[in-house]
């Protein structure tokens, strides 16, 4: 790929819908929209070859798209006219494209695949090297509560960014744990959450994470301060609860307000976002969970896949192929609807991490220039882990009103039988879901089934499955570290490209800042600025609450 100016590129050239290859992708969209997906693979069998590419063991296969070399082209072109390719060495080599804000997006600095800014780099280095300290610390037993007895759990307080990614993380390698402390999670305002993480929990060996990078999110500090009465009912007031907290902030005052030691409180660089921040000291929870060396080789997945997104042609991108794919189906064919499935019980809340990146990431409207986008953007974004989802809301892939785009992800292992037939159980559902089943094989069926003629014509309309819903797969050698890594990254830098092309600022989440400013309205001393349906509820809640 071509190097730029860093500068060049923050500079918007065109909007996806001014591009030439905007206006050939409408073209090839009349073209293929309502094509039968199956009849691609009848009149092109070596399909799979030409429409999958591969990158470090792990292997994307697109060829169930509604996609010919023609619509790849313009796609391909798409990228181009946008200045993806100077967007992307703009990305690695600091720029501002943060625009809003005015300041770069530097995540990929935390796993070690570009330089830490100017001025910054000696205070990330001191802050790794106390956060590994503090980690080994942990996980040896050299950190002990108040009472003097080693920590052997952890509970990380934080919300959004703070808690999605290492949450999933820390699932997705809990095999890993050894003998260090169990860690888990709460993010939720909601008591239960909190109440079921101190479930067999001993006060004298547990240890609170409060992440939160100002240190003044509403839910977290409830939370914290629910923690913190919680061992003093349970050690007393006279004793010094500061041993059982560390915070993730970049507020060293408050969280020394709260209570927690200096050397305990680890800064977070601005120049990460919070939904890209678990490679940071954010990912403190998955460090101690599965130890530095895990960690490490996490990392370097990560790295692996920037070289590659950098690197790579367009054409053998995965990143670039399936933030086109997606742009493709949102754009072009009106697929509005986005299922992540991923084959992995460990990776069960993966869709609720994506759905942060992709929807707070690409979920906006205005443009560079402040004008209103005149595409969609970001799909909906949701999912669950496959074999669990076939036997639920798979029913609508199959015969719901919908057209649904999909993406599996499936880690391959050596596995038992289980694991294999776990795999077969992927690669079924993505062939089912293309093929369908038409009016005559569901009487085909039902006839082998020595039915009566007359039951065969009133149920056989009901097993009709259109089929034809597009999906991607990709594969993974097995759900270690290092594809952990690869797989985060992957998804980091195709939400990127597609708010690149879609010319909208990927980086911030202002939407999500006002639905903060509405809740701290409505609890505050504006309250009277309610609209009435609010005042209604408000008055409706407290009557239940006094049992009128």
């Amino acid at each position: 790929m071509k190097s730029s100016d860093s500068t060049g590129a923050t500079e918007r050239r065109s909007l996806p819908h001014d591009l030439p290859a905007w206006q050939a992708l409408a073209a090839h969209a009349d073209r293929l929209r309502a094509i039968h997906l199956p009849s691609l693979f009848t009149s092109d069998p070596g399909r799979f070859a030409r429409f999958s590419v591969g990158h470090d063991r792990l292997v994307l296969d697109f060829s169930r798209h509604a996609v010919d070399e023609a619509a790849l082209g313009s796609l391909t072109q798409l990228a181009e006219q946008s200045g993806l390719q100077d967007a992307i060495e703009a990305l690695f080599n600091g720029a501002h494209l943060n625009f809003t804000e005015n300041r770069a997006a530097l995540h990929m600095a935390a796993r070690g695949s570009c330089p830490i800014p100017d001025g910054d780099a000696d205070a990330v280095r001191a802050t790794g090297e106390r956060l590994r300290a503090f980690a080994r610390a942990l996980r040896s037993g050299k950190v002990t509560g108040a009472t003097g007895r080693p920590i052997r759990r952890v509970i990380n307080l934080g919300i959004g960014g703070s808690d999605l990614g290492p949450r999933m993380a820390v699932e997705a390698l809990s095999r890993l744990r050894g003998h260090g402390p169990a860690v888990s999670f709460v993010a939720n305002i909601d008591p239960l959450e909190l109440d079921e993480a101190l479930v067999g929990a001993d006060p004298h060996t547990t240890l609170f994470i409060v992440s939160s990078k100002s240190f003044t999110t509403a839910e977290t500090l409830a939370n914290a301060h629910a923690a913190r009465d919680w061992l003093v009912a349970a050690l007393g007031a006279d004793v010094d609860t500061s041993v059982h907290f560390a915070a993730v902030s970049n507020a060293p005052a408050a969280a020394a307000a709260f209570g927690i030691a200096s050397e305990r409180v680890f800064a977070l660089p601005e120049w990460i976002g919070g939904r890209y921040s678990i490679w940071s000291t954010i990912g403190l929870p998955l460090m101690i969970a599965v130890g530095e060396s895990a960690f490490d080789r996490f990392l370097e997945g990560g790295r692996s896949m920037d070289l590659h997104f950098r690197g790579s042609d367009f054409r053998q991108n995965i990143p670039v192929i399936m933030a086109l794919l997606g742009i493709w189906n949102t754009d072009c064919l009106g697929i509005e609807s986005l299922a992540v499935l991923p084959y992995a019980h460990g990776l069960r809340s993966f869709p609720a991490w994506l759905q942060q990146l992709e929807m707070e990431s690409n979920g906006k409207r205005c443009l560079r220039d402040g004008t209103t986008s005149r595409v969609a953007t970001a799909p909906i974004v949701w999912g669950g882990v496959g074999t669990v989802g076939q036997h639920a809301f798979h029913q609508l892939l199959y015969q719901g009103t919908r057209r649904v785009a999909l993406e599996f992800i499936v880690p391959v292992g050596a596995g038992d039988t289980r694991g294999q037939i776990l795999v077969e159980n992927a690669f079924a559902q993505a062939a089912a879901l293309m093929d369908g089943r038409d009016l005559a094989a569901a009487r085909e069926i039902l006839q082998a089934r020595n039915v009566p003629d007359g039951e065969i014509e009133r149920l056989a309309p009901h097993m009709v499955c259109p089929g034809n819903q597009p999906s991607t797969t990709l594969l993974l050698p097995d759900l270690n570290p290092y594809t952990l890594g690869q797989l985060l990254a992957l998804y980091e830098h195709k939400v990127f490209a597609q708010g690149w092309i879609w010319g909208i600022n990927s980086f911030d989440q202002f939407g999500v800042e006002l639905g903060k400013e509405m809740a701290r309205r409505i609890a505050g001393p504006h309250a009277g600025t309610r609209d009435a349906s609010t005042d209604g509820l408000m008055a409706a809640a407290e009557r239940l609450r006094k049992g009128l």
